[in-house]
């Protein structure tokens, strides 16, 4: 192959990962989520970096006690903040294939989100919840 044709095909292999980079920045700043609980007291909105830019207490919140109402937002985040970890994941894959770079990116994704569990009266009487004045 002639110095010519080499840089040419360079070039264009340049131009195309250049392209294909450029496409997935743009997909990867659009990538957000909104995350309702299960029974819709809470609702969040994170962003690509996971940062919580948005909670919705619905009035249904107030019928919780405070040590839940904050697990259920916790949780609701959490599920969130996976979501768009999958995302990027997800958009890094088709763009970039399998490789180093995704298995980075897979190592930091957020652990499984635990199961919201509704306890019912067995439950909560076998298991009170701790009283403190």
């Amino acid at each position: 192959m002639d110095p010519q044709e080499w840089l040419a095909q360079y070039e264009k292999r340049i131009s195309e990962v250049s392209a294909r980079a450029k496409d997935a920045s743009s997909r990867l700043r659009k990538v957000g989520v909104t995350v309702s609980s299960p029974r819709g007291e809470v609702e969040v909105k994170v962003n690509a970096g996971g940062v919580l830019e948005d909670l919705t207490l619905t009035p249904e919140a107030r019928t919780l006690e405070s040590h839940e109402l904050a697990r259920l937002i916790l949780d609701t985040t959490r599920r969130a903040r996976h979501e768009v970890s999958t995302q990027i994941a997800g958009i890094s894959s088709k763009y970039f294939g399998e490789g180093p770079a995704l298995e980075v990116i897979k190592q930091h994704l957020p652990a499984g989100v635990p199961v919201i569990k509704d306890r019912d009266d067995d439950d909560y009487f076998a298991n009170p919840p701790e009283i403190t004045q």
